[in-house]
C-alpha cells in the first residue's frame, strides 16, 4: 500500500455529492478509498457503498468499510477498518477471510507492540496531529511517535488525523506508507486538483526517501 488514501465525510462534502467528491479525488490520484459512516441506518449505508462500490470498479480502487464488518460482507468490498473498539482484528479476518485488506488503529503503544502478531495489511497511526475529524482518541502521535512506529513494525502504515498539503511530504519522511485524509479532500472546493497535488506531494516524498 502507497499513495494517497480516502477516508470519507459526507458533513464536509458541501454542495458537492459524496459520490462526485470520491470520484473526483479517484481522477486526481487517490489509490483507496474508505467509507466512514457513523450515523447512516444499516440499510442507507448498503445502499450507498453499492453505488461508490461501482464508481470505483473501474479504477481498480479498493474499497474498505470503516468498522462495519457487516457492511463490508454485504457488499463485498475489499476490505474493512476496525478501531481498537470495534470488532476484534481476529474476528474481523475470520469473517473477512485471508484476501481481504484489513487495516486496523493504533493508538498507544501499547497498540503497536499488539499489531507485530498480527496478519493485518495495514496499521493506521490516528492520529498523527490533532484534528476535528478524529475525536475519542488518546493523543496525537506527532511526527516523532510516527517515525518510533515506523523503526518498530513490520506493517505497513496509514497516517490519518491533520494531514494536508503543508505536512503530507514530513509524514512520508517520516515513515508513512500512505497518507489519509478526510477535510484536505472532503472540504476542498476542487476535491481533483486537492487530490491531484497530495498524491504528487506524496509520490515525491516517497522517492526522496528511496520507498518509491
Amino acid at each position: 500500500m502507497k499513495g494517497l488514501y480516502l477516508v470519507t465525510d459526507r458533513g464536509l462534502c458541501g454542495d458537492s455529492s459524496l459520490e462526485d467528491v470520491i470520484l473526483q479525488s479517484i481522477k486526481g490520484g487517490a489509490r483507496y478509498v474508505q467509507i466512514r459512516e457513523k450515523d447512516q441506518s444499516t440499510r442507507d449505508f448498503i445502499e450507498e457503498a453499492l453505488r461508490i462500490k461501482e464508481i470505483l470498479k473501474p479504477y481498480s480502487v479498493p474499497l474498505i468499510i470503516n468498522d462495519r464488518v457487516d457492511v463490508a460482507l454485504a457488499v463485498k468490498a475489499d476490505g474493512v477498518h476496525v478501531g481498537q473498539d470495534d470488532m476484534p482484528y481476529k474476528m474481523a479476518r475470520s469473517l473477512m477471510g485471508p484476501g481481504a485488506i484489513i487495516g486496523l488503529s493504533v493508538e498507544t503503544w501499547e497498540d503497536v507492540e499488539e499489531t507485530e502478531t498480527l496478519d493485518c495489511d495495514y496499521i493506521g497511526v490516528s492520529p498523527v496531529f490533532e484534528t476535528p475529524t478524529k475525536t475519542n482518541t488518546k493523543g496525537a502521535w506527532g511526527l516523532d511517535g510516527l517515525a518510533r512506529i515506523r523503526a518498530f513494525s513490520h506493517h505497513r502504515l496509514v497516517a490519518i488525523g491533520g494531514l494536508n498539503a503543508s505536512n503530507a511530504a514530513d509524514v512520508v519522511k517520516s515513515g508513512a506508507d500512505c497518507v489519509a485524509v478526510v477535510s484536505a479532500v472532503c472540504a476542498a472546493s476542487d476535491p481533483e486538483t486537492a487530490s491531484r497535488e497530495l498524491a504528487g506531494i506524496i509520490a515525491d516524498a516517497r522517492g526522496r526517501t528511496g520507498r518509491v
